[in-house]
C-alpha cells in the first residue's frame, strides 16, 4: 500500500539467524490453560528451529501480581516439561527478566521518545476525555484520542500545570496506514483513523504494558512474536514505536508477528480465567499427564496431520510451523482432552505409569491407611488399570476395594445390583468360587458363569452382584482379575458380608 509503514523485519528463518521468542506471562492467579497453549507453541517454535526462548515475567501491576503466582508459573513450566534458555533462574544477557525489576530502563526510554518528539505530554482529565469521546461517538466518528495535546505550546503546557494536572505520556502515531504480514493471518492494514495516540506512561510515572513490552522485546532482541489473538490490535502501535525506537538506536529491528486463534469455551465465548476448564490447576490436580495435555492443546489451532491426534512433544517440535497455525477461533473440548490424555496413559510403560500414580495412592487422596497398602496388589493391578483410566486420580477409587478393611460400597450401585433373587445367586456364586482354582482368573470366570446359568443369568448380569459385594461399585477393573489379586478369604468375606446385608433388609 502506497504511503504506509512497513516494519522491517527480524532475519527470516532459515538464513542463518536462529529466531529469538518470548513467553511473558504475568503472574496473576492460576495459570490458563490458553496461556499454556501460546508458551507451548513459542516452545516448540524455538526447538524446532534451534532458537532461543526468552521466559520473561511481566509483574509491573502490583495491584494484581502477587509471589504466590509467580512460583506457580516457574511450577507449571517445570511441570509441563518447558525449558527456557534466558529467565527467571537461569539469567542471561538481558537481565533481569522480571518487569518490575526493570523500571529505569522504561524511564529512560520514555524520556528520549519526550526528547526525540515521539511522545508527548497530554494533560487531558478523564471527564474530558470521556465527553469528547461520547460527542465524537454522536457524530458518527472515531471515539479514540482526538490529539488534543499533540501540539501543545509551552505556554498552555504552563497553564495546564500551574492548574495542578499531572500528564501521562502519550506516543505520537504516524498519519500513514500501518501494514504487516501476519505469521498466521497474512497481510494486515490499520488505518490511522483507527489507531489513535496511545498512553506510554501513566501520571504517576508507572510505564503501561504498552511501552515495556515492546522496550523489553527490543533491547531482548526477539525476533518473532507469537502471542493471543485479543492482542492483534495492539500490533500496529507496537510497529510504530519499534520504529522510533530503531531511530532512537535501541531497537535493532521490528520482530515478525503471528496472532494465535482464540480458545473458545461452552456456548463459543473465549475461554476465560473464570471457567472451570481454563485452570491448568484443575488438570493437574486429576491427573493429567502433562504429555497428553500438551497433545491436545496443541491441536487448538495446528495439527500434525490431518488423520492423527495423537503424538509426542518430540514429533510435534520435529514438525511445527507455525505458519501453518489455523487462524480461525479452536473450541476446547474437555471430553476429546481426556480421550487424548487415555491415550497417552496407555502409551506408558508399565513401571512409569505406576510410579506416576503414586501421589494419588497416599494421602490426603487414599481412604485407606498407609499400613493397609499392599504394594505387590498394587503392582498386580496396575496393568489391568492402565488400560481404563482417562485421569490418574481415577485409580483411587478403582484399586480402594484391594486396601479398605471393607468395601465403600455406592449405594446406587448396590440398588441397582441386588435385584429380588441377587441372595441366592451370591450364594450359589459362593460355593461355586470356594470351590475354583485360584491360581487362574478363568477358573473365577467359569465359576461365576455356572452360577448364573443355574439361575438362567447370562454372565453380564450373573457378575453384577458380585462385582458391587467385593468391590463396593457397578463398574471397575476386570472383575476376575481383581477377585484373584484380592484373594479368596477377602472375596468370600465380602460375599457373607453382602448376604448378611440382604437377609437383614
Amino acid at each position: 500500500m502506497a504511503n504506509a509503514i512497513s516494519p522491517q523485519s527480524s532475519t527470516p528463518l532459515g538464513q542463518g539467524v536462529p529466531p529469538r521468542v518470548r513467553f511473558c506471562p504475568s503472574p496473576t492467579g492460576n495459570p490458563h490453560v490458553g496461556l499454556v497453549r501460546t508458551a507451548l507453541f513459542n516452545w516448540a517454535f524455538a526447538r524446532h528451529n534451534q532458537g532461543t526462548l526468552v521466559f520473561r515475567i511481566e509483574d509491573t501491576d502490583a495491584a494484581r501480581d502477587s509471589e504466590e503466582s509467580y512460583q506457580q508459573l516457574l511450577d507449571s513450566m517445570r511441570w509441563l516439561g518447558f525449558d527456557w534458555d534466558e529467565g527467571p533462574e537461569i539469567g542471561g544477557p538481558h537481565a533481569p527478566y522480571r518487569q518490575s525489576q526493570r523500571m529505569d530502563i522504561y524511564r529512560d526510554v520514555a524520556a528520549r521518545l519526550l526528547e526525540a518528539g515521539h511522545a508527548y505530554p497530554c494533560y487531558c482529565s478523564t471527564e474530558e476525555l470521556d465527553a469528547r469521546r461520547d460527542a465524537a461517538r454522536a457524530a458518527g466518528k472515531p471515539s479514540g484520542y482526538d490529539g488534543h495535546c499533540r501540539d501543545l505550546s509551552a505556554e498552555r503546557k504552563a497553564a495546564y500545570e500551574a492548574e495542578g494536572r499531572t500528564p501521562i505520556i502519550r506516543f505520537r502515531m504516524p498519519d500513514e496506514p500501518i501494514t504487516f504480514d501476519d505469521l498466521v493471518r497474512g497481510e494486515i492494514t490499520y488505518l490511522p483513523e483507527n489507531v489513535p495516540d496511545f498512553g506510554i506512561v501513566r501520571a504517576n510515572g508507572a510505564p503501561l504494558y504498552t511501552l515495556v513490552n515492546p522496550v523489553d522485546d527490543a533491547l531482548m532482541e526477539i525476533t518473532h512474536v507469537l502471542r493471543g489473538e485479543d492482542l492483534l490490535s495492539s500490533t500496529p502501535r507496537q510497529i510504530a514505536l519499534y520504529k522510533a525506537l530503531t531511530e532512537l538506536g535501541i531497537a535493532k529491528s521490528t520482530p515478525a508477528f503471528g496472532h494465535l486463534p482464540y480458545v473458545m469455551g461452552e456456548g463459543n465465548k473465549k475461554l476465560s480465567k473464570r471457567d472451570p476448564e481454563s485452570s491448568l490447576n484443575l488438570y493437574r490436580e486429576r491427573g493429567f499427564l502433562p504429555e497428553g495435555l500438551l497433545n491436545y492443546l496443541s491441536l487448538l489451532g495446528w495439527s500434525l496431520s490431518a488423520d492423527r491426534d495423537i503424538f509426542s512433544v518430540e514429533e510435534m517440535v520435529a514438525a511445527f510451523d507455525v505458519t501453518d497455525v489455523n487462524p480461525n477461533p479452536a473450541r476446547f473440548d474437555l471430553k476429546k482432552c481426556e480421550a487424548i490424555n487415555a491415550d497417552h496413559i496407555r502409551l506408558l510403560d508399565v513401571k512409569d505409569f505406576t510410579e506416576r500414580c503414586a501421589p494419588w495412592l497416599r494421602a490426603p487422596f487414599a481412604p485407606w491407611a498407609p499400613e493397609d497398602f499392599d504394594e505387590a496388589k498394587w503392582q498386580a493391578i496396575a496393568p489391568h488399570a492402565q488400560s481404563r483410566m482417562k485421569v490418574l486420580s481415577e485409580i483411587t477409587d478403582n484399586v480402594d476395594f484391594l486396601f479398605l478393611p471393607e468395601p465403600a460400597v455406592d449405594e446406587a450401585s448396590w440398588t441397582k445390583a441386588m435385584k429380588e433373587g441377587s441372595d441366592a445367586l451370591l450364594r450359589t456364586a459362593r460355593e461355586k468360587l470356594d470351590a475354583a482354582d485360584w491360581s487362574s482368573p478363568e477358573s473365577l470366570k467359569e465359576a461365576v458363569l455356572a452360577a448364573g446359568e443355574e439361575h438362567g443369568l447370562k454372565l453380564g448380569k450373573a457378575q453384577a452382584p458380585v462385582r458391587v459385594a467385593v468391590t463396593g461399585r457397578t463398574v471397575g477393573l476386570p472383575l476376575f482379575e481383581s477377585l484373584e489379586i484380592l484373594g479368596k478369604e477377602k472375596t468370600l468375606a465380602r460375599v457373607d458380608a453382602a448376604l448378611e446385608r440382604l437377609a437383614a433388609a
